[in-house]
């Protein structure tokens, strides 16, 4: 027989054996499939945050701040160099002129609807021009704020999550009362975490000035971000940064990204080697059962390296089984579910989603074979090791 024929026999009877150890096989299977389920769900968390912050990335949008500022909690503009902003050549143009919008940045206490706790709602003061450089943006109920007046409009996400922000409903933000009057979507996108009302009522409102923190532009085409990014960077009247609305966003999200990341890497670890020692137990225990069986096929003829793939073949096999039910589970459970975290960039409360995309399964199933061939390869040489004559003897 060849060596193909020998591992192709051997495996095929060492599977047929697999419903004689059930009780010993689901413990591995069980073991490695909450592994995968919660790593692949702690996963979903990161995937989640990037994707609602890349869904605001829009390469036609240019976004100002302040030279070497990375957040807009770190910027600041007076009223001149959002003018000199305003005039520089290559910004689109709508129908009341260039499509631009100072904006201000800050957080009003917001309780969240699930537990009551405080959170930091964030709380956004836009010019006429702020919708038009959102793609996606959308009035879904109410109306548009009026300018001049306290009045807000809340992103779906904000109001879905925090509490006495309806239609209708007053707000007390800054010793203000501030009437809500429409809810907005955005596709899904940072945007609907937020509050927003008139930039000049917010001035007022929080005693800011006349000051801005960021300025977004709508440009004609990505192409022309290049040529306007000069511009600005070059007017010895100005001292900026300027980014795609997509660099902007990836970057924010690139520091929880890496925090959960690091998380999920450290529990992949530990749960990792849990997981590691049920197959080994498992594995051992099903050499142990077969002992007289294997020494027979070695007395007749069958090679060590058919055992040793039989056994190895059995493990990831398991491990297949687990990582499959681990990931659909972590799916069932998790993509879509919404909640809220942190944005360190802003220190404002962001709205997301879990999602478990299709990299994040194969990942999970792949670190479940990882974890089924270690789990398999000792007892595969303990197999291929054991004399034959004590084999027989055993049994």
């Amino acid at each position: 027989m060849s060596a193909l024929g020998e591992i192709a026999g051997v495996t095929a009877m060492n599977l047929r054996a697999v419903p004689q150890r059930a009780s010993a096989s689901a413990v591995a299977v069980v073991g490695i499939a909450g592994v995968v389920l919660i790593i692949v769900a702690v996963l979903s968390v990161a995937q989640g945050f990037r994707r609602t912050l890349e869904l605001a990335g829009s390469d036609r949008v240019a976004i100002v701040l302040r030279g070497n500022s990375t957040a807009e909690m770190e910027s600041l503009f007076q009223e001149d160099q959002v003018r000199i902003i305003e005039g520089t050549p290559g910004i689109a143009r709508g129908a009341h002129g260039p499509v631009v919008s100072a904006e201000l940045f800050t957080t009003a206490d917001q309780p969240k609807r699930s537990t009551g706790g405080p959170a930091n709602a964030p709380l956004r003061g836009i010019e006429p021009g702020g919708v038009l450089t959102r793609e996606h943006f959308q009035l879904v109920a109410g109306r548009m704020f009026t300018p001049g007046r306290y009045e807000v409009i809340v992103g779906r996400q904000a109001a879905h999550t925090l509490s006495g922000l309806d239609v209708g409903r007053t707000a007390h933000w800054g010793n203000i009362d501030w009437q809500v009057v429409g809810q907005f979507s955005d596709g899904g996108s940072v945007a609907e975490s937020e509050v927003w009302t008139d930039a000049r009522v917010l001035q007022g409102a929080y005693s800011r000035g006349d000051s801005f923190q960021t300025v977004r532009v709508l440009l004609p085409s990505a192409a022309s971000f290049a040529s306007f990014k000069d511009e600005l960077t070059h007017d010895p009247r100005l001292d900026v940064s300027v980014y795609t609305e997509r660099q902007f966003y990836a970057e924010q999200a690139s520091m929880i990204a890496a925090v959960v990341r690091g998380a999920g890497t450290v529990l992949a670890l530990l749960m990792g080697v849990g997981a590691v020692f049920g197959a080994l137990n498992t594995m051992y225990s099903a050499v142990a059962a077969r002992s007289t069986e294997i020494a027979t096929l070695r007395a007749l003829g069958f090679g060590a390296s058919a055992v040793v793939i039989s056994v190895i073949v059995e493990a990831l096999l398991l491990a297949l089984i687990g990582g499959a039910l681990g990931a659909a589970g972590a799916y069932l459970a998790f993509d879509g579910f919404e909640t809220s975290t942190l944005n360190y960039a802003s220190f404002s409360q962001v709205s997301f989603a879990f999602a478990v995309t299709p990299a994040l399964i194969a990942g999970g199933v792949g670190y479940a074979l990882l974890l089924g061939f270690v789990g398999g390869l000792f007892p595969a040489i303990r197999a291929a090791r054991l004399p034959i004559i004590e084999g027989l003897r055993e049994g």
